[in-house]
């Protein structure tokens, strides 16, 4: 399929940002008792009193050691293949995760919450593929009854007690507390076209640092934005699902895209009036095998 073939997707329907329990609900069948979990309001507390740090270094070890940044393709990669093979580095991240799930977020500041929601969300999703693969792609892993609607709708962390999918994380905590759109280029849905995932480990000191990096990188990339001509332009359908984070309106994306958009794009993007479309490609972030 083309490139232009793909693009005339606008505003198409996607089940999988609704989870399986919200696609159900589609189709009558809301009645399941296996719903999401709901959020408890308390995960907005915080304490800006309390300057202890807490210790990511397991994450960037693997992050060091399995993550791909050099790929042609301008993608970075997982090599979970030689995770997978690799017992000891497995038990690493179970580790780290198990680390994470026995602290309780909100004893913290406000900019340690932030990256330890963010470290939780990719270490968790890291583990999930790993646990399925091989697999051609996220989608393809679920609990549900649903085919393709991937694993955010299922329960994956255990914080403070509570139950928590990715889909909690992503936007019951993330979005909702923080109203700072460049949490997707923070968090990775393990796919091509996601925002990559960051080399670094998140703290809170480079916090601010890594999601401006992760912006500029994504916006630059055509997954993120190309203007095909000036009437004409691609953008990632994270721009369409969440378009209330972006202005609500093509011109609100437009306005965050020029913020970030460097060289040529930032010179095509300067007068441009022309309609959007949007795609995604839900391969996994991946090495090809020849």
């Amino acid at each position: 399929m083309t490139r232009s073939t793909q693009a005339r997707s606008r505003r198409a329907f996607d089940p999988v940002r609704l989870g399986p329990w919200g696609l159900l609900g589609l189709l009558g069948l809301g009645g399941v008792s296996c719903a999401a979990p709901s959020i408890d309001e308390s995960w907005a507390d915080h304490d800006p009193s309390n300057a202890e740090r807490l210790d990511h270094s397991d994450w960037q070890a693997l992050l060091d050691a399995y993550l791909i940044t050099d790929d042609p393709s301008g993608v970075n990669l997982v090599d979970y293949s030689r995770l997978k093979a690799n017992p000891a580095d497995q038990q690493r991240l179970a580790g780290y995760i198990d680390y994470l799930r026995g602290l309780d977020p909100r004893q913290y500041a406000r900019d340690v919450q932030m990256a330890y929601w963010i470290n939780l969300y990719n270490a968790v999703t890291l583990r999930v593929v790993l646990d399925e693969y091989p697999v051609e792609s996220i989608k393809d892993i679920h609990e549900g009854l649903i085919p393709n609607t991937g694993p955010w709708g299922d329960v994956h962390a255990m914080v403070a007690g509570q139950p928590l999918t990715l889909d909690n994380i992503e936007h019951d905590i993330l979005r909702r507390i923080w109203q700072d759109n460049r949490i997707h280029y923070g968090v990775n849905c393990a796919s091509i076209s996601c925002p990559n995932l960051a080399p670094e480990a998140y703290t809170a000191e480079n916090l601010e640092r890594l999601l401006d990096q992760g912006a500029r990188d994504y916006v630059n990339h055509p997954r993120g934005a190309e203007l095909l001509d000036e009437a004409f332009g691609v953008v990632s359908s994270i721009y369409y699902w969440y378009h209330e984070d972006f202005g609500n309106s093509d011109a609100g994306v437009l306005e965050h895209l020029r913020k970030y958009a460097e060289g040529d794009l930032a010179e095509q993007l300067r007068d441009f009036d022309g309609s959007l479309d949007h795609e995604y490609d839900w391969n996994l972030n991946a090495p090809r095998t020849p």
